[in-house]
């Protein structure tokens, strides 16, 4: 991940900004920096988002491709994620030098994810222990200007929501199954990702914490919670990094402030993307692929 390195003068003004509920560059402590968000950019998909916040962009993309169940989950489909840090990210990244973190991204999404109540792997299953769509979730770190994981789980469910599966139907005959696919675009079948989890990272700084850290905010902090968060404030996951301890007041302080913030992301994540699917072939493309 990209670094900043700090004078102590400018350490304890971020620290008093944040203890005052005002940072540097005028948010609250629990309010997000603007986000770009457009889906359905690339058309080799199936479903595709692209996510900007700040100098964090993030692309993501959806390939459904049949296959056999998991042994341990013989009804249910598959749901698989891969992480990429491009070298034009950060110097950082060069050579292997992003495999560490994209390996976090994709972990901790792993996790986020794997909670019966806020994705339905069931609807993929189309015959059990036999055959079930997979969805291999492909994100690609473009930039990096802080706040990774947040970004990164915001253009995964946004990507989901614009998958669109083809129907199959399945025929026996003389104990023979044969599947047969759809091939009309809007014959299809769409992700339900209402219940889908977003994350929200929590950064202790100081005697408080904020929410979408900027680059010099995480040089700041000391201890952060990764956290898995869906609309109605379920944690699907919590992960504490960071080499400071947390004590429990602060830990159920920051848990709290995740759920909440959490909740109004996912809200306002599923707005703005029904309100683009509204907008259909009027809405302007916005992003580098325009």
């Amino acid at each position: 991940m990209a670094e900043v390195d700090l004078s102590d003068a400018e350490k304890i003004f971020i620290k008093h900004g944040v203890q005052d509920n005002c940072r540097e560059d005028g948010r609250g402590c629990e309010d997000y920096r603007h986000i770009e968000l457009e889906t359905g950019l690339l058309s080799n998909t199936t479903g595709s988002a692209r996510v900007r916040l700040a100098n964090t962009d993030i692309l993501a993309g959806v390939k459904a491709e049949l296959g056999t169940p998991s042994p341990d989950k013989p009804n249910k489909g598959r749901l698989e994620f891969f992480v990429d840090c491009s070298a034009n990210a950060t110097p950082v990244f060069e050579g292997r030098g992003g495999e560490e973190l994209a390996a976090e991204i994709g972990n901790i999404l792993t996790r986020t994810y794997d909670c019966p109540s806020c994705f339905d792997l069931e609807a993929l299953c189309i015959i059990p222990e036999e055959q079930c769509w997979i969805l291999y979730v492909d994100v690609l770190l473009l930039e990096c200007g802080g706040n990774l994981f947040d970004v990164a789980s915001i253009a995964v469910k946004a990507a989901l929501y614009n998958t669109k599966i083809p129907k199959v139907t399945v025929s026996r005959d003389e104990g023979l199954v044969e599947l047969e696919i759809s091939d009309d675009p809007y014959d299809v079948q769409r992700v339900e990702v209402q219940s889908a989890p977003c994350i929200v990272t929590v950064c202790k700084i100081g005697h408080s914490h904020v929410v979408d850290a900027s680059l010099k905010e995480e040089a700041c902090c000391l201890a952060r919670l990764t956290m898995g968060v869906t609309e109605r404030r379920t944690v699907t996951g919590v992960r504490k990094e960071g080499s400071g301890s947390l004590d429990p007041a602060s830990l159920e302080d920051m848990m709290q402030t995740g759920k909440r913030v959490g909740e109004l992301l996912n809200k306002s994540l599923m707005d703005s993307l029904l309100e683009e699917e509204r907008q259909g072939s009027k809405k302007k493309p916005v992003g580098f692929l325009k």
